[in-house]
């Protein structure tokens, strides 16, 4: 058995939300940032119904001033068995 993280979306999302907050940026602004037509990905983040790309979660770190492991919620381990 193995411990492995996994990523709490929810708590992940309200993580983005109040660093964007804290960032003083509206989703307007992120979206303008990302280039996005619609806000939807952004609200979708923030709700922890969608994660952000590898290549989105870089920029969204340089954006928001934080390393990508501080955007970014694990919860508990859980254990998996790995079998080669």
């Amino acid at each position: 058995m193995f411990a492995m993280p996994t990523i709490d979306m929810e708590a992940t999302g309200r993580n983005i939300m109040r660093l964007r907050k804290a960032a003083g940026l509206t989703v307007k602004e992120l979206q303008d940032i990302f280039g996005f037509a619609t806000p939807q990905a952004i609200y979708k983040w923030q709700h922890g119904t969608a994660m952000p790309t590898i290549d989105n979660l870089v920029v969204l770190a340089a954006v928001l001033a934080v390393p990508m492991d501080e955007i970014i919620i694990c919860d508990g381990n859980r254990d998996v068995q790995i079998s080669a």
